[in-house]
């Protein structure tokens, strides 16, 4: 018969064999524990966001207040400012919203969830169409002029109506947010896993329409109204060419790196997942990152487009003068300096960006 020893020795022997030839330990998937970016991201994403936030808020509503105060829509650029202020104002409010998100678990509910993810999607997609309507438009009064002359009587009809279709677009290609954003592991998202072709479907598109899209109908209408300034000899042409140059190095800088970033983790999720958790890491280092640096948009736009015009330049400083921000003496003072460096009065036929 067989002792305690040679049964023992035998269970031992196939549990080896199991363990040696039937499991397969490369089979199971790894959990990456991302504990750095977790606390990388409890000072950075309320450092910056609230700033950008901040910027946002106050830089957005100054326009709002300024286009309302002086009754101030006067053509086709003055109508897509200021339903980009509104966009990107929508976009600021929604980034505590990001914060909480992302430093915590989400508790606020279902309905907020979904409201967080539609406000940003909607307020993106039509901040990045108004981006590019305002270059198609100063294209036609730039380099078109004499088209645009002919055709100024329905102007702002044409600027009302393709702003309200501009805002039904971004509606709708922000519906896969309205229909599929759930919270999922404690996370307001609207996608389940990594590896998700539905996340592959949304990422695809929102580089196609909101950075591809922008980027060469912009990249046509600012190469042309550079092309044609440097054949002008107003003396404001030089102002001209840094504004639009300005304009395009801003978009590049704030848009290109996280649309690169966005391309890849696109990339990962359409072939399975990240297999390495390094790579997975340093990836979502790079999306917090660059997208707090797209996010900069909301709080520079009205810098770039609005406060740098002359006109409205000049709007705001007499509002903060009718609120008491400035002196009287003071603002005669720049008004009168301004005329002196410049050497004519302003009209409506600036080529600055925004008259």
């Amino acid at each position: 018969g067989t002792t305690k020893t040679d049964e023992d020795n035998a269970i031992t022997m196939d549990y080896t064999l199991y363990n040696d030839s039937i499991v397969d330990y490369d089979e199971f998937p790894t959990v990456c524990i991302q504990e750095s970016n977790r606390r990388f991201r409890l000072w950075f994403m309320p450092t910056f966001y609230s700033i950008i936030c901040f910027l946002g808020l106050g830089g957005n509503l100054l326009v709002i207040i300024t286009f309302f105060y002086f009754k101030r829509l006067k053509n086709m650029t003055d109508v897509y400012l200021l339903n980009l202020a509104f966009a990107d104002l929508l976009f600021a409010l929604s980034l505590p919203f990001w914060v909480a998100n992302s430093i915590a678990y989400w508790t606020l509910g279902m309905m907020v969830c979904k409201a967080m993810q539609t406000v940003y999607k909607v307020s993106f997609y039509s901040s990045m169409f108004l981006l590019s309507s305002i270059s198609v438009d100063r294209y036609f009064v730039i380099a078109k002029a004499i088209t645009a002359y002919r055709h100024r009587s329905k102007a702002m009809f044409v600027s009302r109506v393709s702003s309200g279709v501009i805002w039904v677009m971004a509606i709708i290609f922000s519906t896969p947010e309205m229909k599929y954003t759930t919270v999922n592991n404690n996370t307001c998202t609207p996608y389940s896993s990594s590896s998700d072709q539905l996340r592959v479907h949304i990422q695809a598109s929102q580089i196609a329409l909101a950075f591809v899209l922008p980027l060469l109908v912009m990249s046509f209408c600012y190469s042309s109204i550079i092309k044609t300034l440097c054949q002008t000899h107003n003396f404001e042409r030089n102002k001209a060419i840094k504004v639009t140059l300005a304009v395009v190095a801003v978009f590049l800088v704030s848009q290109l790196p996280y649309n690169m970033v966005l391309f890849w983790t696109t990339r990962a999720a359409a072939q399975g997942g990240y297999f390495d958790c390094k790579y997975e890491t340093d990836l979502l280092y790079a999306m917090d990152v660059t997208q707090c640096v797209a996010f900069l948009r909301c709080c520079l736009n009205p810098f770039l487009y609005a406060f740098i015009g002359v006109k409205f330049h000049h709007d705001l400083l007499k509002l903060l003068k009718d609120w008491g921000c400035i002196s009287q003496e003071r603002f005669i003072r720049y008004m009168c300096q301004r005329r002196r460096t410049s050497g004519f009065t302003d009209t409506e036929s600036t080529t600055t960006f925004c008259s």
